[in-house]
C-alpha cells in the first residue's frame, strides 16, 4: 500500500479505525522531508498491513498546529487509536524498520496500565 494524504477531516476517523497508522508530517519545501519520502514509501510497501499517512503542514495548518508539530518532518506512530511515538527529524531506513517492528511488539493495553 502507498501512502495516503490525511486531512484534517480524515486524520481522527483513519487513527480510531486501523490498528496501526504511522503518520508524516511534511512540507515540499523541506530538504529533509523530501529526503525522508522514498524511504518512508518503501517502508509502506513493505508493509502493506499498516496504514502509513501523510500530511502537508502548509496546506493542514490548524491540523498540524493542533498536533503540536513545531518541526518537520515530523513522525507519529498511532496504535488502537493511541499515540505511542513522535519524534522530529528524518529517519533511516534501518530506525523506521525499528520503530515499526516496535510498534507492532508493543501491548498498548498493558503499557496504559
Amino acid at each position: 500500500m502507498s501512502t495516503i494524504d490525511l486531512t484534517a477531516q480524515t486524520f481522527e476517523q483513519t487513527v480510531l479505525d486501523n490498528d496501526i497508522v504511522l503518520v508524516d508530517f511534511w512540507a515540499s519545501w523541506c530538504g529533509p522531508c523530501r529526503n525522508f519520502a522514498p524511504i518512508y514509501e518503501e517502508a509502506s510497501t513493505s508493509n502493506p498491513d499498516l496504514v502509513f499517512a501523510s500530511i502537508n503542514t502548509e496546506e493542514e495548518q490548524a491540523l498540524s498546529s493542533a498536533a503540536q508539530v513545531t518541526s518537520i518532518p515530523t513522525l507519529m506512530a498511532f496504535k488502537k487509536g493511541q499515540l505511542v511515538f513522535r519524534q522530529a527529524g528524518a529517519l533511516p531506513a534501518s530506525a523506521l524498520d525499528e520503530l515499526i517492528a516496535a510498534v507492532r511488539a508493543l501491548d498498548v493495553e498493558a503499557a496504559s496500565d
